[in-house]
């Protein structure tokens, strides 16, 4: 039964339909070959979307989308600049901590790339970086909004698996500054080794206007991640407080946003989360199919005999979940895989919160990898550079992600050290 509903999903993508298409098609054909009551499809798909915490979704993106209108997400990169740019490397740094900052508050990496992309890519290059360089940090950055709060994807992944928002996104906090750190060490190697980039004279003046300028901008994050974690608000209430501080900001401070930008902006965010919560509707009906064929006993008893141990389950596991997100939607594939593989973890030992993270992180490769990468082609884009160029100078950045993958599935502390003392 599941392997039907998986091999039509399969063929259909490939046809080139939209995912969420597909597995709708697939799922309602696998309920009408086996007699199962279609009615279940239209039951799970309201239920699934009925959910308060799901309104954070189309609220961070509403927000990522104001920064980059106007103008927070450029006076963030240009404090960091100031702060560490002089320094060698300081530009990969400056590319590093704006991602950072950054997707703590779009909690998307396309919208990443889209806003600090042009920007990074331009100053890293004007600074004496290699181009296919600075693409490829940019591109790596923009992974980091997929695990630091509030990352979208564990949004939609936590609600999907039952498991607590909040204490999610505190988790993927973790491994979003183990990555930073070990791009930003690198970084600071290939400046040494090669020469990249120039040395420039320390202005305090500059760096205190540039601090000044960015102060605005920078309490959007500070404001998210302080009522969410202290208890004041719940994410989605977080969610609306940054789309109304985020437009507050851009435009009565910054004056580069109005009401007309805002009235399109929703409409684009409606957009790009309707895609979203599209998705997790029809998965949702999918995993009514593959808990009526048990298939997640039967994971369990396959990954039971190859593994047995917590970090040789998750090994077996972090290899599908790359090579699937390196072959679909990162969305569709955490929703797809999530009521498979989840209750195998627990059974091995596995505390659901690190497996929800180490999904996350590992699928987050997918969306920097050829061939269906988004955050990819989004970087070729505006970078110029042709995405097998970009992709063959990230092979260190991508080398540097399967050892912090290793050590968050070795080190479950790294997920859940943060989440306990944050929530």
């Amino acid at each position: 039964m599941s392997a039907t509903l998986l091999l039509v999903f399969a063929v259909l993508a490939i046809l080139g339909i939209p995912l969420s298409v597909s597995l709708g098609l697939a799922t309602v054909g696998t309920l009408w070959w086996f007699d199962l009551p279609l009615s279940m499809l239209t039951q799970s798909m309201a239920t699934s979307i009925n959910s308060f915490l799901l309104i954070a979704v189309p609220l961070f993106i509403l927000a990522g989308q104001i920064m980059e209108r106007g103008g927070l997400s450029e006076r963030i990169f240009d404090a960091a600049e100031a702060m560490v740019g002089r320094m060698r490397g300081g530009l990969g740094h400056v590319n590093i901590a704006s991602s950072f900052v950054f997707g703590g508050i779009s909690g998307s990496s396309v919208a990443d790339i889209a806003s600090l992309g042009p920007i990074t890519i331009r100053s890293m290059t004007s600074r004496g970086y290699p181009l296919p360089y600075s693409a490829a940090l940019t591109l790596i950055t923009s992974t980091l909004a997929t695990l630091v709060p509030p990352s979208i994807l564990i949004i939609v992944a936590a609600a999907a698996a039952g498991q607590s928002v909040g204490g999610a996104l505190a988790g993927g906090l973790g491994p979003g500054l183990l990555l930073a750190f070990a791009l930003a060490s690198y970084n600071v190697f290939a400046a040494r080794r090669y020469g990249y980039g120039t040395l420039s004279a320390f202005d305090g003046r500059r760096m205190l206007r540039a601090l000044l300028r960015a102060a605005p901008s920078v309490g959007a994050p500070v404001i998210i991640l302080t009522g969410m974690f202290s208890g004041i608000v719940t994410p989605t209430e977080a969610a609306g407080l940054a789309v109304l501080y985020t437009f507050s900001v851009a435009a009565l401070v910054h004056r580069e946003a109005g009401w007309r930008d805002l009235w399109d902006l929703t409409v684009l965010a409606g957009q790009s989360a309707g895609s979203v919560l599209l998705i997790l509707m029809v998965a949702s009906a999918a995993t009514f199919v593959f808990t009526v064929d048990m298939l997640p006993q039967k994971a369990s008893g396959v990954l039971s005999l190859l593994g047995g141990s917590g970090f040789t389950t998750l090994l077996l596991m972090g290899l599908i979940f790359l090579i699937v997100g390196m072959l679909m939607d990162i969305v569709a594939a955490a929703l797809m895989l999530i009521p498979v593989l989840m209750p195998a973890a627990m059974a091995a030992g596995v505390h659901p919160m690190h497996f929800l993270i180490f999904m996350v992180a590992s699928l987050a490769v997918g969306l920097a990898s050829p061939p269906v990468g988004t955050c990819l082609f989004a970087t070729a884009y505006v970078s110029k550079v042709p995405a097998e160029k970009i992709v063959i100078a990230a092979l260190p950045f991508y080398a540097i992600n399967i050892i912090v993958l290793l050590l968050v599935a070795a080190l479950p502390q790294i997920v859940l050290w943060p989440m306990a003392w944050l929530t």
